[in-house]
């Protein structure tokens, strides 16, 4: 049985002030079908899978769609933007894998806890960030989400804990959070999603110890992408199969290709661990279009042929975009409509934080030490030499 679902719709909170939503208002539809998941949907480890039979609903299903197409488009104007060098430093995008953030947000309630690595605009964006707050964090400016100091890796939203850019880093601090929600006795989880690459890293399976030990409900998100950084799983890995490197804790391996997949799974795993049953590792199987950073043509590991391969046959936006049609929730015109309105959305977005201003001096330390206990310099230098102090 899955949970009842309660979400604030993203899109709405990205076009506020902009744009609204016209030719179709999916809010007022009851409408939904039955649909059967294809058999390679899951593969489980130490339980059972979840049922491949769904009840889709119109409205939830063109929420997702709009949430990806949203996505798709920031992510395609950042990457212009960082070649215009009006975003620098790294930046990490997410193009390909939309359907993990966007499925495993339409599974949460805002009170669910998720912290990620460094791949982190889209669920920046999905936890309730607007497109204009992300732009202008990577762009450095004050009007950012993190207020301009945090960048592409340092992003944060209420029950959003980061965008973390050491890696492996934020799975004890997950496994932390997941502690809060037991210790409060609260009917919350905590997604906790790392990579590929860092899924061998020393404190990710003493996570998983401490999780299991205290039963906490923690469900650890492997976003298996293929490649950590240019390196690919089979030299890396001496076990691929990451849904089962918990070993006592029990996985799930899902096509996080499919929003529907992942939306299903992320409410099973829910489910799961608040009947007590402990942590749950799941493992998303997903693509990245993009090299792993801005400065990574993702061309000198896997071959040119191999991503357009990927993008023609697996594509998450094509899949559910043929499905509304299918089912006649949606017509080509309406679909077409909203992809035109996601770009004015995107591209306003952007000119507004073009313009906006940069952090003053004045704030260069707040938020970043206590009030009164700034230090008088940092690495050899003056406070002075860098800006000035905020004592107030």
């Amino acid at each position: 049985m899955l949970l009842p679902v309660s979400r604030v719709v993203t899109r709405v909170a990205a076009c506020r002030g902009s744009f609204l939503f016209r030719g179709f208002s999916s809010e007022s539809s009851s409408e939904s079908v039955k649909y059967t998941l294809p058999e390679t949907s899951f593969k489980t480890y130490k339980c059972d899978p979840p049922p491949l039979e769904i009840e889709v609903k119109k409205n939830e299903a063109l929420d997702m769609y709009k949430d990806m197409v949203l996505m798709r488009r920031m992510e395609t104007t950042a990457d212009n933007l960082y070649k215009m060098k009006l975003i620098r430093g790294f930046c990490h995008l997410c193009t390909g894998q939309e359907a993990v953030p966007v499925g495993m947000e339409a599974a949460c309630t805002r009170d669910d806890a998720i912290i990620t690595a460094y791949r982190c605009h889209g669920y920046t964006l999905m936890r309730g960030a607007t497109v204009h707050q992300i732009f202008a964090e990577l762009m450095g400016r004050s009007t950012g989400i993190s207020y301009g100091k945090g960048g592409s890796m340092h992003m944060f939203a209420k029950s959003f804990y980061g965008g973390n850019g050491i890696v492996g880093a934020q799975v004890p601090v997950g496994a932390g959070i997941a502690f809060t929600q037991k210790y409060l006795g609260v009917k919350n989880a905590t997604f906790i999603i790392y990579g590929d690459g860092a899924a061998n890293q020393g404190q990710v399976f003493e996570a998983f110890n401490m999780a299991a030990l205290w039963e906490l409900p923690a469900i650890f998100v492997c976003e298996n992408n293929f490649f950590g950084m240019g390196t690919s799983a089979a030299r890396s890995s001496a076990n691929p199969n990451y849904y089962t490197r918990g070993e006592y804790v029990p996985g799930i391996r899902v096509n996080g290709m499919d929003v529907l997949a992942v939306k299903h799974s992320c409410a099973w795993a829910k489910e799961w661990t608040f009947s007590g049953k402990g942590p749950m590792v799941m493992e998303m199987v997903t693509y990245r279009y993009g090299g792993h950073s801005m400065s990574d043509p993702g061309t000198t590991y896997r071959t040119r042929e191999e991503v357009q391969h990927m993008r023609s046959t697996n594509d998450p936006i094509t899949g559910l975009r043929t499905k509304i049609l299918e089912w006649g929730f949606a017509t080509e015109n309406d679909l077409k409509q909203y992809e035109k309105e996601a770009r004015a959305i995107v591209d306003e977005a952007a000119e507004k934080a073009k313009n906006d201003p940069y952090p003053k001096e004045s704030e260069l330390w707040t938020d970043i030490y206590v009030r009164g206990t700034e230090p008088d310099s940092i690495r050899g230098r003056e406070c002075e030499e860098i800006g000035t102090v905020h004592k107030s």
